[in-house]
Parts: C-alpha cells; structure tokens; sequence
C-alpha cells in the first residue's frame, strides 16, 4: 500500500478532513473526557460493537470501575456481569489482565508510549496507536477497518486489508504524513469518516465528503469496488436444544468451561441437536429430576465469529429442587468436573438478572426464567 499510496495526496487530506471534523465530529464520552483509562476502555468496547450500543456499557462500567485499581480488583464474575451483552468476553478478561500488569508494573498509570502500550494484554498495533495518540499526543497512526476503508478509496489501492501486511503499510504511509501536533485528532477525523461517511456494505455518501475532490475512487465512479476483501468462510451451522428449568422459585443455570466458546460464563442449559420434546424429557428426567409439564419455545438464531448456533427452545417445569439451589454469590459456584449433573445449579430468578452474566446467545429464552414462565 506504500507504493500505490500517494503520499503527496494523503497530506492534502488533512485541511478539509479536519475542518469536517471539527464540524461534524459526535459528541462522545471517552471524547469529552480523553483520559488514558477512557481512551482504552473505550476502545476495547468498540471492537466490532456499535458506538450507540457502547455508550450505555461505557457509563456503567467506568461509574463501577472509575480507575485502574478497581478494575485490576474487580472479581471476575462481576467483570462478566459488567461486559454481559458486549459478547467477546475474552476483551474484558484481557483487559483485566492489562490492568494488573499496569498496577504491577506502571504503579496504576496506563503507559504513555506506543512500544510500551502494545506489549500489554488485549492491545494490537489500532489500540495501541489510538490511545497513544488520542490520550498521549504521540504522533503514531491507528488504522482500523473504517481507516484502511478510507484509505483504500481515496488512493483507489487495491490490496486485500484483510491482509496484516496491508494494514502495516497504511500505518506506514500515515505515520509518514500525520501531523504532529495533533494526531489524535487527525486519527479520530479518519476513524469518523469512514464511520460516518465512508460507509461499508454499500454506496458511501460521497455527496457529504470532504475528500470527495481528491479521492480516486469518487472520480472514477469505483467506489464499491473498494475496499478489495478476500470473502470469509462460510460459518459452521450448530444446533442446539435450550432448556428453561424452573421449579416453583428457582430457575436452573450452569457454568460453562473455562476454556473455549464463552469460557467461564454461565449460560441455561442446552444441548447439541435439535432434540424432539419427548426426547427433551428424557434428557431432564436423566438429570434426576421430575417433569411436570413441559411446553415448547420459539426458535431462535446467534451468530458468533466463527460459528452459528440454531436453537430450539424448551420450558420444564420441575418438581421442587430446594436442596440444589445455590447462594447468591456466583463466585460460591465453582464445578469440578464437566458434567452437567456436578455443574446445573438453581438460582432465584431476580438474583440472576442481578448478579450472573449470561450471554447475549441466550436472550431469546432469559425472559422465560421469570416465574410467570
């Protein structure tokens, strides 16, 4: 991309991009306050996550974890709790796990160089460069999807951006032009156009531009055709069969493993297929416990990087299950094997909604736990 960038081009960028900022630019809370904790926070949330959606999840988790320490602090359960709806919940474990090596190593002050920032848990090269420059004035660039997006346009370069060595040439080619004495700015500007304006999955609106006279894919009428991604693989298709567990005033959760899809988190109980509902009842009567009634739920799909699960859904109603209900605590809660029977565990429903992060995989049968099923 350093060769097919014009660096003379990306250099009169700058003028009509910053005015459009300065302008047009969203009023958001990381931006009001840029500290380095915001800044990363931040960040991290956004990672394949709508701005709208991260502004509630930003307020309340830096209200609950105003700083470093109580972030390196926080148990992990409440963490969960904290990030659940977020999905990719290994970015809060790493985030945690950075928060602790800044109190071990940085006496609780986030550090203030690129080198320094991209050695820590969860930080590649994009939030390295966005906090450093955002929050330190470091002139480093921060290329994410919306920039190589940008930048693939206006050049009218072709190169896969799925490719790491496609990203590492815009982040030269930018770290050549950036000016220094705001590149915070000027990388916010880039991230926000191609948010905003420079949209993906269609035609971009090139009538609200500020580059549209310098950019070649405008001038050519080729600006679909940019950026070049190399297709995905298709993801693999599951099928599972979701179960809501309830006895009188209990509703049934287990914990997931430690390691893999959703590691650690507690979920509703399931299983692989799509089981018939005499075959449901088998499969919790082999629990050990007693069915009273059973009723279908509606189906439902979620979709995770890499695979997609297509779910049936069943409502059980159990005879009284007092004697396997938990404390409130979910941290009390620590299987020690894989199965089902050691690891299903019932819990009042409002303290579930309180205190147990589910993810978002299982929404469409969370409702179903409150006792008017």
């Amino acid at each position: 991309m350093t060769d097919g960038m014009d660096k003379e081009l990306l250099k009169r960028i700058q003028a009509p991009l910053m005015n459009w900022f300065e302008e047009y630019a969203r009023v958001l809370p990381w931006r009001e306050h840029p500290l380095p904790y915001y800044v990363w926070v931040s960040e991290i949330m956004l990672q394949q996550t709508r701005v709208e959606a991260v502004k509630p999840y930003f307020a309340r988790f830096t209200r609950e974890l105003p700083d470093i320490r109580a972030l390196a602090e926080c148990p992990e359960d409440r963490l969960m709790k904290l990030w659940e709806g977020l999905g990719y919940y290994s970015r809060a474990r790493n985030l945690q796990k950075a928060a602790r090596v800044v109190m071990e190593t940085y006496n609780g002050r986030l550090p203030d160089t690129y080198e320094e920032l991209i050695r820590l848990p969860g930080i590649g090269s994009y939030t390295a460069g966005a906090i450093a420059s955002i929050a330190y004035g470091q002139a480093v660039p921060a290329v994410d999807g919306n920039v190589l997006r940008v930048l693939s346009r206006v050049t009218e370069n072709g190169e896969d951006i799925s490719k790491q060595s496609t990203k590492k040439s815009a982040e030269d080619a930018l770290r050549a032009v950036m000016p220094s004495d705001c590149p915070g700015t000027f990388n916010q500007a880039l991230m926000e156009l191609g948010a905003l304006i420079c949209v993906p999955n269609g035609s971009p609106l090139c009538g609200d531009c500020p580059l549209r006279s310098l950019c070649r894919a405008a001038r050519s009428g080729r600006q679909t055709e940019f950026p070049v991604k190399a297709p995905k693989k298709p993801r693999r298709i599951e099928e599972r069969t979701v179960f809501v567990i309830r006895d009188g005033s209990h509703a049934a959760l287990r914990r997931r493993p430690a390691h893999g899809l959703l590691a650690g988190l507690y979920e509703l109980p399931n299983e692989k297929g799509s089981l018939s509902m005499e075959e449901a009842l088998a499969w919790v009567a082999d629990l050990g416990f007693s069915p009273i009634r059973i009723r279908p739920l509606p189906e439902a799909r979620h979709i995770f990087s890499h695979v997609e699960w297509h779910m049936a859904g069943y409502f059980v109603l159990v005879e009284d299950c007092g004697k396997q209900a938990a404390s409130s605590e979910p941290e009390s809660f620590e299987p020690e094997n894989s199965d089902i029977e050691n690891s299903l565990i019932f819990i009042e429903p409002d303290v579930i909604r309180r205190d147990y992060p589910i993810p978002a995989a299982f929404d469409a049968y969370q409702k179903f736990i409150l006792p008017e099923g």
